[in-house]
């Protein structure tokens, strides 16, 4: 399904289009100017883990509080599946890790079991405590 790095499933290797993704970002990101794209990276080292354009929504709740869902990310390993009861129901997750530090950035949502949050599937979280805002 993807390529292990170190017992974990990188990310951009799951899907064909996350990697056209991915060469698209750092092709901006080695375009940009002072303004540049605005990105959200990694709070420990910095390391680009996504693009404001893949945020679908502000309004979730992580562990530590406040947390977006993302579309796709970039530069991130995730580690195994394991079944958790969230506030809204049980899921499937995987929790993402920044590739370069391995700070836990948040988790995949693998499956939704419930009908109405099966949206989820194949998304992001990131708590907002992990990440940052660059060029905004």
């Amino acid at each position: 399904e993807g390529a292990q790095l170190g017992g974990s499933v990188c990310v951009l290797c799951v899907r064909e289009s996350a990697r056209a993704r991915r060469a698209a970002l750092q092709s901006s990101l080695a375009m940009a100017d002072d303004v540049g794209p605005r990105v959200y990276s990694c709070c420990n080292c910095r390391t680009h883990v996504g693009c404001h354009d893949d945020v679908i929504s502000k309004s979730f709740q992580g562990r530590h509080g406040r947390a977006f869902l993302f579309a796709h990310v970039v530069n991130v390993s995730l580690g195994p599946k394991e079944d958790r009861r969230l506030m809204t129901g049980l899921h499937t997750v995987a929790d993402v890790s920044c590739s370069r530090c391995r700070e836990v950035l948040g988790w995949k949502y693998e499956r939704a079991y419930e009908e109405s949050q099966k949206y989820k599937e194949g998304k992001f979280i990131f708590e907002k405590a992990k990440i940052m805002q660059e060029n905004w």
